[in-house]
């Protein structure tokens, strides 16, 4: 499984969209922060999800979950996934996306790449371990994040 690409920009420039649960019931995020690399002799990525958004839920009951990546043109509907929770509105059936099955979770048509992860890992991330400015600039009276890691199972292109 060979997957190159802009180790640094890749969430920051590109975003991508978080998706857990099932074909059935699923939610889908915006993520602008995360990472590859390897860890335990595994592919894996890392996500980061506010203990208060919807998808925080869906990724705590399931075991697998995709990120996936889109081309410019789809900017505006990531902005909208980024913004609206699917508590609120119907997100997954939102114009310009197709949800599709990929492998135990869900990805859309329009992903350039889905990377499709087997959650291995999940942890608090303790604003007593973070420097001061960083707690003042993300969390200031916000929710927390937990950190999930997931083992690249399959790549979809």
């Amino acid at each position: 499984m060979e997957f190159t690409v802009d180790a640094f920009g890749l969430y920051a420039k590109k975003w991508a969209l978080l998706t857990a649960g099932t074909e059935d019931k699923f939610n889908s995020m915006t993520i602008s922060w995360g990472g590859i690399g390897t860890l335990w002799n595994k592919p894996v990525v890392t996500a980061y999800v506010r203990t208060t958004r919807y998808t925080h839920d869906f990724m705590d009951e399931g075991e697998y979950f995709t990120i996936s990546f889109y081309p410019e043109d789809k900017k505006d509907i990531l902005g909208v996934f980024g913004s609206k929770s699917g508590r609120d509105i119907d997100k997954m059936h939102y114009e310009g996306l197709t949800p599709k099955a990929a492998g135990e979770s869900v990805t859309f048509d329009e992903a350039e790449v889905t990377l499709v992860c087997k959650k291995l890992f999940k942890q608090k991330l303790d604003e007593k371990n973070m420097p001061e400015d960083v707690v003042k600039a993300f969390y200031n009276g916000d929710a927390s994040h937990d950190m999930y890691i997931g083992e690249v199972v399959d790549i979809i292109r």
